[in-house]
């Protein structure tokens, strides 16, 4: 499941609306670094087209993310510059969106606070239980039926959410 359904299922049509007209999209080409190490991150970011290496201490790649991936919510949540460095490794594609943007409309409505939150949860939670497993930790059973209990809590929004990332896909791709 693309983990931008976590967000974009559980807000309204209104912080959707809001989130397109705050933002903005940028093409990164190959080599260029979206994220660096220990350096303190401005914005929120969901991947619209292309992929990302993430890059550890050793210089070596930990993960690729895709289309739909949220990048810098860690470093959101925690005011903390991150662990890794992200890097195009094809000509991708970025949504991003200011986290001062993003905390003002946090501190004005409470409902896009609950909203957001909660998804961002979901969206950790899901990573980790993810994570865990390919580190062989855990029962992969008991793994399997809890994620597949976060994506019962999130199927009912999952065709809405879907539509929405079209939405912002549609606008981006206009510019």
């Amino acid at each position: 499941m693309k983990k931008v359904f976590f967000l974009l299922g559980h807000l309204s049509d209104v912080d959707i609306e809001w989130l397109i007209d705050n933002g903005q999209a940028s093409d990164l080409e190959v080599g260029d670094q979206l994220i660096t190490r220990n350096k303190k991150v401005e914005n929120l970011y969901i991947i619209l087209s292309g992929s990302l290496s993430i890059i550890g201490n050793n210089q070596t790649s930990m993960a690729t993310i895709g289309q739909g991936e949220i990048v810098g919510e860690m470093s959101f949540l925690e005011s903390h510059p991150p662990s890794v460095s992200v890097i195009a490794i094809e000509e991708t594609t970025v949504f991003s969106i200011s986290r001062d943007k993003v905390m003002k409309r946090l501190d004005e409505n409470i409902e896009f606070r609950a909203n957001f939150y909660y998804s961002i949860s979901l969206f950790l939670s899901s990573r980790l239980r993810h994570t865990t497993q390919n580190l062989g930790f855990g029962n992969a059973q008991e793994e399997e039926d809890a994620i597949d209990a976060i994506n019962e809590n999130v199927l009912d929004e999952v065709s809405q959410a879907g539509s929405r990332f079209n939405q912002i896909l549609q606008k981006f791709h206009e510019v």
